[in-house]
């Protein structure tokens, strides 16, 4: 049932309001938002949901559940203008997170997240490292396009050409992504210049556009920050659980908080990006490196910002002395300034993908 309540504030999570289940994904969008749903239990919320999830909606007092059998976007088309305020999940496959956030803001629903604009450029990296020049530090990257007639390969030999000149006693070797992507997906790691007989046009279609960067060996974290749009602050360092190999990449877990002694420098760099770029607001998710290379010049690199809910939050529940999602209403309602806000953690906790489940624990 729909209900318009001016008191009350529309969520979802993509996958489960679609009714998507891909395996890969299920059990990290089921457990944000039932984390989120448990974080705003003093609000009235508007919950979309598909109708496969009406018998578990059906135990939270405060839910109103709206059962759909649908994409969610296409939902939204045809039905934002019934609502006021929407906080939501959602990541940046088939650009969903930019569409989503640009038809509420079209039907006048105050967000509490990250603005359209801003959804849109740290959804695409190339973008974002070109907000982001000269601000933090971030290995160098270029954009290509990948053609059907395979010019991209001599382009990436003469980018590899040129950089490596730069420092020839080093071996250079490339990293190749979607411009715009997530958990890892599709990532080509060029060991050796030679070896580019990879056939790239099987893994990104022709007409898609990559980034390639100079890898950098490290350790994979990330920071998770809140911010009320103009001013954020960070809650967490977190290690990251990611495989990289030939041409596959896996994020399959975390563990938090990461201690590192260039924590701060990492909260340092994450917080100046997220501030950096106007409209990103509520939870903010930052990847970043840690270099391995101790004598390079930069310690921390920035690799992407996450302008949405990353699965951290489900751990950052566990052990947070205050309540994420209830901070995030009273931020962008003026109730509270970010300044005001204390911040401890409780605890260590792991998250981790065993098949088909998260399993989140306490270590």
């Amino acid at each position: 049932m729909m209900q318009e309540n001016d008191d009350s504030i529309l969520a979802f999570e993509y996958f489960t309001a679609s009714g998507k289940k891909d395996k890969c994904i299920i059990s990290e969008a089921e457990a944000l938002i039932f984390s989120l749903l448990d974080d705003l239990k003093d609000f009235n919320i508007d919950l979309i949901i598909n109708e496969s999830y009406a018998e578990i909606v059906k135990d939270y007092d405060n839910v109103n559940p709206i059962l759909i059998n649908g994409d969610v976007v296409d939902w939204l088309d045809d039905n934002a203008q019934n609502f006021t305020k929407a906080i939501f999940i959602a990541a940046e496959n088939d650009n969903n997170l930019y569409k989503i956030s640009r038809i509420l803001e079209e039907n006048n629903v105050k967000l509490y997240n990250s603005s359209a604009e801003a959804c849109r450029i740290s959804s695409d990296k190339f973008e974002t490292y070109e907000a982001l020049s000269n601000i933090v530090p971030q290995p160098r990257t270029f954009r290509f396009k990948i053609d059907p007639k395979g010019y991209w390969k001599r382009a990436i030999e003469n980018l590899h050409e040129k950089w490596q000149s730069e420092d020839p006693l080093t071996p250079l070797k490339l990293i190749i992504k979607p411009l715009m992507g997530v958990d890892c997906e599709d990532i080509v790691i060029i060991e050796k210049i030679e070896d580019l007989t990879l056939d790239l046009d099987k893994i990104f279609k022709p007409g898609s556009r990559v980034i390639v960067q100079e890898y950098v060996e490290g350790t994979d974290v990330s920071v998770s920050l809140l911010s009320d749009g103009k001013k954020a602050i960070p809650i967490s360092l977190n290690e990251q659980f990611v495989e990289l190999k030939d041409d596959k990449g896996m994020y399959f877990g975390g563990k938090l908080p990461f201690e590192s002694k260039y924590k701060q420098e990492a909260f340092e760099i994450a917080t100046k990006a997220v501030e950096s770029i106007d409209g990103l607001k509520g939870f903010v998710g930052v990847d970043l490196l840690i270099n391995a290379d101790e004598k390079d010049i930069y310690s921390v690199y920035l690799l992407e910002i996450n302008s949405r809910f990353t699965t951290p939050y489900v751990g950052l529940k566990e052990i947070a002395n205050f309540n994420i999602g209830k901070t995030i209403i009273e931020f962008a309602d003026g109730e509270i300034k970010i300044d005001d806000l204390d911040i401890s953690l409780d605890g260590e906790v792991e998250f981790k993908k065993s098949g088909d489940n998260l399993e989140i624990r306490r270590i």
